[in-house]
């Protein structure tokens, strides 16, 4: 049962990784996350919280490991891409059967599957409380999905971007290679640059501070946890001016 009620931010975007979305052989889509990420997203949207979702594609194809069997870095970029529309494809089929209205724009349109992104759609949408699901990054090769989060978080004037992850916040160092890491609650854009936190690519975080989009960086795989977020309760790690 959800015990924290009121709404501390009214539109926000999540990001979700591919890894995130990986089943237990790292070939797919796990459909027990689908599921349950699902369950999640329906529960803030009852809040009346507006929500868009960028998502990464690194389940299904990873730049690096194409380009590392020859693949030119450019093509493999566009095949990861392409990677995010099937993975926001899945996202909507499931918020779909949740009964959640949903939407899916990509950065270059596929007849037949979905529609190119259109901002003033896309705010349109949000308004009338209807989930968007960002798909084919920023459309560019050489820019990452992080990349893409935040702009479509400033293009939105999201609130927030709330990252989801497999470990629990910001470190001081890995905490799966060094059990003495630290876990910082909050911290500033400079304390990240000043510590070299590796939160999301620089290109990325530079974009977040300079258009003062705060960051939410906390565990996606803990159910329930996106709703105590949006609610108020100190999850995660906090960044921000």
């Amino acid at each position: 049962m959800c015990i924290y009620k009121k709404k501390v931010y009214n539109r926000v975007l999540i990001k979700l990784s591919g890894e995130s979305l990986q089943n237990e052989k790292k070939t797919g889509i796990n459909q027990f996350f689908l599921y349950r990420i699902a369950k999640d997203i329906k529960a803030i949207v009852q809040l009346g919280i507006q929500v868009s979702i960028v998502i990464g594609g690194g389940n299904l194809f990873r730049g690096s490991s194409l380009t590392n069997i020859g693949v030119n870095h450019i093509v493999a970029d566009h095949i990861g891409m392409l990677s995010t529309i099937i993975n926001g494809l899945a996202i909507r089929d499931i918020l779909f059967q949740k009964k959640i209205q949903s939407y899916l724009m990509s950065s270059f349109p596929i007849k037949g599957i979905c529609s190119s992104f259109n901002l003033d759609k896309a705010i349109k949408l949000l308004s009338s409380n209807i989930v968007i699901i960002f798909g084919g990054g920023t459309g560019n090769p050489c820019f990452t999905t992080d990349s893409a989060a935040c702009l479509r978080a400033i293009e939105t004037k999201s609130e927030i971007v709330l990252k989801g992850t497999n470990v629990n916040g910001v470190y001081s160092a890995d905490p799966k290679k060094k059990l003495n890491a630290v876990m910082y609650h909050k911290l500033s854009y400079k304390e990240v640059l000043d510590k070299e936190l590796k939160i999301m690519d620089l290109s990325a975080f530079i974009l977040a501070r300079d258009y003062k989009i705060p960051i939410c960086v906390f565990n996606i795989n803990t159910p329930g946890l996106l709703y105590k977020i949006v609610t108020g309760v100190k999850e995660g790690t906090f960044i921000g001016c």
